[in-house]
């Protein structure tokens, strides 16, 4: 498209009946289709490899970046640190075996995981395939054929024509959301989505559980595709990652997909808990690195000393109550320190959240 390499990073585990389907819509302009295995128990591998022999598209062929030798002078030092270091970080990823003969000209791409790794791991070991064949817009869709390939277009073409390091699907925005999603889903992404906002610093997204992503191959280099969240929370994740990295983002709205012929496997009651406590963690990695370590910004100190606040009023707060359940009275000094703590800290995480709101209007596109 427009000259620029597209790839579809397709995560896919007992598959066997859906990834047909989806390697037949893929629309003509995707040079590559990566397909990672995530050691199914079924014969999705086996039904990939009959689609790469049957396959006869002439496709250009793609070199492994990492195959040629490096060009060594003395201004690019830098640069041959980064080489290395992608030669080596490949001891990082989940383990995998690309089954493929023809490696730099088929269209279609099978890794197989040697071990299940997850669906973040899976993505994640696509993601580096396209890195190191500098792929310039990645993709990602699930192999469940859960997302409309004639969506794909609208997703990718910010990437491609406008620079954008980052474009994900939002379902939440179309007008059939309400009808479509069921309810229970609905509310366990809307949550989720409020705590992203938080953590990631992209406070103007939502649908953050989507995964019908395309990322730049700008984007593509400034994270540690490694350290990628393994399981279901990857999206939230990736979203702070990409903050860090200063990378741009735009949403696009797409349908909600269901009833096509698979549940998706994602247990609401098991991922709100386990997403939620990772993005507590991701928020202060990203006050930390974002706004200490690399470029430092008020509302490190604004957050940390409402936060401060807030550990220092709770006791007060418990001795209120209980003060006002067994209908004693309150001294004047309790209800003076109660208050006065209480609205300091709101008032401090009120204009952190505001200064970290105004901070990231740059990254959007």
């Amino acid at each position: 498209m427009n000259n620029k390499t597209i790839a579809v990073v397709v995560p896919a585990y007992n598959e066997e009946s859906q990834i047909g389907m989806v390697i037949e819509s893929m629309p003509s302009f995707v040079d590559r289709i990566i397909i990672v295995n995530d050691l199914s128990n079924d014969k999705t591998a086996s039904v990939v490899l009959g689609y790469i022999d049957s396959d006869k598209t002439v496709n250009t062929s793609l070199t492994n970046k990492l195959a040629r030798e490096f060009d060594r002078n003395r201004y690019n030092y830098a640069e041959e640190v980064l080489y290395e270091q992608s030669k080596e970080e490949v001891k990082l990823f989940n383990p995998s075996e690309i089954a493929n003969t023809n490696r730099e000209t088929d269209r279609i791409i099978l890794i197989n995981h040697t071990a299940n790794g997850g669906v973040g791991a899976a993505i994640a070991s696509g993601y580096k395939w396209c890195k190191d064949h500098d792929i310039d817009c990645t993709a990602v869709m699930a192999g469940d054929g859960q997302m409309d390939p004639g969506e794909l277009e609208s997703i990718c073409l910010p990437v491609i024509n406008e620079n954008v390091d980052y474009v994900k699907g939002n379902r939440l925005i179309h007008r059939s959301a309400w009808l479509v999603i069921p309810k229970v889903r609905f509310f366990g992404n809307s949550i989720l989505s409020i705590l992203t906002k938080l953590a990631s610093g992209y406070w103007r997204v939502s649908d953050t559980q989507t995964g019908y992503t395309a990322l730049s191959n700008v984007a593509l280099n400034a994270i540690r595709l490694h350290d990628i969240y393994r399981s279901y929370g990857m999206p939230n994740d990736m979203l702070v990652k990409l903050n860090i990295a200063m990378c741009t983002l735009r949403e696009v709205s797409i349908k909600p997909v269901y009833k096509v012929g698979e549940e998706s496997k994602m247990k609401i009651r098991k991922v709100i808990p386990r997403v939620s406590f990772l993005l507590i963690k991701c928020f202060f990695k990203r006050l930390w690195i974002k706004y200490l370590f690399r470029d430092f910004h008020p509302l490190f100190l604004l957050y940390n000393f409402a936060f401060l606040l807030g550990l220092i009023w709770l006791p007060y707060l418990y001795k209120v109550m209980h003060l006002f359940f067994i209908g004693a009275n309150v001294s004047f000094e309790t209800l003076l320190a109660f208050t006065f703590l209480g609205i300091s800290a709101f008032q401090s995480l009120l204009f952190a959240m505001w200064m970290d709101i105004l901070d990231n209007e740059r990254l959007y596109k």
